[in-house]
């Protein structure tokens, strides 16, 4: 296979896990290619809760251990992305009906201690009459507990894992879905061909990594021509966003009457993200979406605890995903273990590594574990790095994004107050590549509504590989929430004249 380019390892899949895989084997030394069907993180990895945390409610299901790896992450997370990632108090009204208070108080307390917690506050008790976190909630719940978990944009945790594996020599394909994958002279060789160009690419690969959640097993077996005793359960959760009902940075966890937890979280400075479901599903992943008898759940479950009681209007938008669990024979979706396995198939010499499951907060953690799998293919590869790496713009003294926040009011005094935060949480440090050499408002050219302007527009079609209207004001940023339906259809258009420029 002379007449294409070789490359160590080929990973197959722009979410979470691929990116993170593709960052870490390009930290050590290894030549890497990418490559996703769609956009990054246009699938599951856009489409979760938005937390990193350490999952509560799987301790009701003994999972002490992935609770305990997932809570170390949180803090190594924290610190490496403190500008995608923050801190964020949850609190739990109790409902007698449902858990007993001393079983809630029980698991709290596991919670703060299984994964040496650091830098976040512990549990604490609360009067639901008296302390202003119960304000809004209804006055028959009298007992709350409040506990700390963090807050991620999803997306930009993919993005920027794949903008730092490329600044280390990666190539990442989006847009280009791999159509082949065949063991050729103990090496892979690998097609992939691009959705809007058609132009087709081949690569030798000396080990192949199949990081494509929901399809996983269509890589396993349609393109690579492999098998594997390995399966995924694929299990639909489906969100609400509504505008924002309480006052406070806080968000809530609630019981509902399946025992099935709820989170409503602020989200976006003035709205409230609501979520999940988990359904059994055996559709199209492409395809899926969230029904209305989904909506409705969410919010039934809303309207039992809080005063201000949501109706269908209320929702503003929905989204749905579909998470690949690996399949651990549990008939309760709930129940279906979040941990990750691995499946290598060593077969003439040319390793094909399978992942099945996995969850936001652990896919650090998975990708070196993933390396370490295949480390002995590649004798020469550097050492574990990533845990003390900061990703792209959280490159702050102290990982402190409050000093973070300060230095960029005193740089850019000109820049309004919510554009500045705009900037500052998205793209950390890296605000002075998009406002360049800018002194005022306008010299971030365009404006299209919102806090959205040509600079940034300009930095993701540079950087983050946006190729769509949709790739900016969906997954890249949330302007998409912020924007009328004429600004959008305002932005697409120009956005498509720019492109097609560009291109």
């Amino acid at each position: 296979m002379t007449d294409i380019p070789t490359v160590d390892l080929f990973v197959i899949g722009g979410g979470i896990n691929g990116a993170g895989i593709a960052r870490d084997a390009a930290g050590r030394g290894l030549s890497v290619v990418l490559c996703e069907k769609d956009d990054l993180a246009e699938g599951t990895s856009s489409r979760s809760g938005k937390l990193v945390h350490g999952g509560l409610r799987y301790l009701e299901y003994y999972e002490f251990r992935l609770v305990r790896e997932a809570l170390i992450e949180r803090e190594v997370l924290m610190r490496n992305a403190p500008h995608i990632i923050w801190p964020m108090r949850f609190v739990l009204p109790h409902s007698p009906q449902d858990r007993p208070a001393w079983l809630v108080r029980l698991g709290l307390f596991l919670y703060d201690h299984l994964g040496g917690r650091r830098k976040l506050p512990g549990t604490r008790t609360l009067d639901l009459l008296r302390d202003p976190e119960g304000a809004p909630i209804k006055d028959s719940y009298t007992k709350g507990f409040e506990y700390s978990d963090c807050w991620v944009d999803d997306a930009r945790l993919v993005v920027l894992n794949a903008v730092d594996a490329a600044e280390r020599g990666a190539v990442v394909l989006t847009r280009s879905p791999c159509t082949s994958a065949r063991r050729e002279n103990g090496a892979w060789r690998v097609s992939t061909t691009n959705s809007l160009t058609g132009e087709k690419t081949e690569f030798a690969a000396r080990a192949l990594v199949n990081a494509a959640g929901p399809w996983v097993t269509d890589i396993v077996t349609r393109v690579a021509g492999s098998n594997s005793t390995r399966n995924v359960r694929l299990v639909k959760g489906s969100h609400i966003i509504v505008p924002k009902f309480w006052k406070g940075e806080q968000a809530y966890l609630v019981q509902n009457h399946d025992k099935r937890v709820i989170f409503i979280n602020p989200y976006e400075r003035d709205k409230a993200l609501i979520g999940t479901t988990d359904i059994a599903y055996e559709g199209r992943a492409e395809e899926v979406t969230a029904d209305a008898a989904e909506v409705q759940y969410l919010i039934d479950a809303v309207n039992r605890y809080f005063k201000e009681e949501l109706t269908l209007a209320d929702v503003e938008t929905t989204f749905s995903g579909v998470r690949p669990l690996f399949d651990d024979g549990k008939g309760n979706p709930s129940a279906v273990t979040r941990d990750y396995v691995f499946d290598l198939d060593e077969t003439a010499g040319a390793p094909l590594l399978n992942i099945f499951g996995g969850k936001i907060t652990t896919f650090r953690e998975l990708a070196e574990h993933g390396m370490h799998e295949i480390a002995r293919f590649f004798p020469k590869m550097g050492r574990d790095w990533t845990e003390s790496a900061p990703l792209p713009g959280g490159d702050m003294a102290g990982a402190d994004y409050e000093s973070f926040r300060n230095r960029i009011k005193k740089d850019y005094p000109w820049m309004p107050r919510n554009l500045r935060r705009h900037y500052g949480r998205l793209y950390g440090t890296r605000i002075d590549i998009i406002a360049g050499s800018a002194d005022g408002i306008e010299g971030l050219g365009r404006h299209f509504g919102g806090d959205l302007y040509e600079a940034e527009v300009t930095y993701l079609m540079k950087y983050e590989w946006a190729q769509t209207a949709e790739d900016i004001l969906w997954r890249r940023t949330k302007h998409r929430l912020h924007l009328s339906e004429t600004e959008q259809a305002s932005f697409a258009a120009w956005f498509e004249d720019v492109h097609a420029v560009a291109a």
